[in-house]
């Protein structure tokens, strides 16, 4: 039997692929026994989820009825993108200046995305790709840049990433992650910040027209 922990997570990413993804657009109410009923499992993983997921503003509690999906403007996008590219590229750019080391857990989580792209399974690329920006801003050594970053990325709504241009750009991406662990290894740092400010950029169209066509 999975623990509680581990089916929170696996409910976690479903739920957050879902609502970031524009799948469960913005007013849709989770109800806890709903989800747990759909997912087969006891209402207190489901329950754990949506709070944390609460906790980053993607859905708010209702007093006896669930969560609702809030909404996001092209505004709030706007915002997380030009924040995003700032930290993002300076805690790269730090990576690259001492030069990376131990790239093979890298290379290993830049496997998973490539198979998650190849598989064309949307929540899976979705928590590939958190998985191997977090371990590779980890490596600036800076928990608070961290933490901001990953905060920042789970809190963004990804609409269209499910479309047929969304997917073109993800199979795009999958050949960047390995060019920055191959830059960062080199300590090429003007290189690497030209890279992550495209990989995360070119998004911003595609996303921007998707949340406009929703509102």
């Amino acid at each position: 039997m999975e623990s509680v922990t581990n089916l929170r997570e696996m409910v976690l990413a479903q739920l957050r692929s879902r609502i970031v993804s524009g799948e469960a657009a913005p007013g849709t109410i989770y109800s806890v026994p709903a989800v747990a009923t759909e997912m087969g499992m006891s209402t207190t993983p489901v329950r754990e989820a949506l709070l944390e997921l609460s906790r980053t503003g993607l859905v708010s509690p209702l007093r006896n009825r669930g969560f609702r999906v809030e909404a996001a403007t092209p505004k709030d996008l706007e915002n997380q993108f030009d924040v995003r590219i700032m930290l993002e590229v300076g805690a790269l750019v730090a990576i690259a200046r001492q030069g990376l080391t131990d790239t093979k857990p890298l290379v290993l989580l830049a496997d998973d995305v490539a198979g998650a792209v190849k598989s064309g399974n949307v929540t899976d690329y979705i928590e590939t790709d958190r998985r191997f920006h977090e371990a590779l801003v980890s490596r600036a050594d800076n928990p608070l840049l961290t933490r901001t970053i990953m905060g920042l990325r789970a809190d963004m709504r990804l609409y269209g990433i499910s479309s047929p241009e969304g997917l073109e750009r993800q199979r795009a991406s999958v050949s960047e992650h390995y060019e920055m662990i191959e830059l960062a290894t080199t300590r090429q740092t003007e290189a690497i910040a030209a890279l992550i400010t495209r990989h995360i950029a070119s998004w911003k169209p595609l996303m921007t027209a998707a949340l406009r066509e929703l509102a």
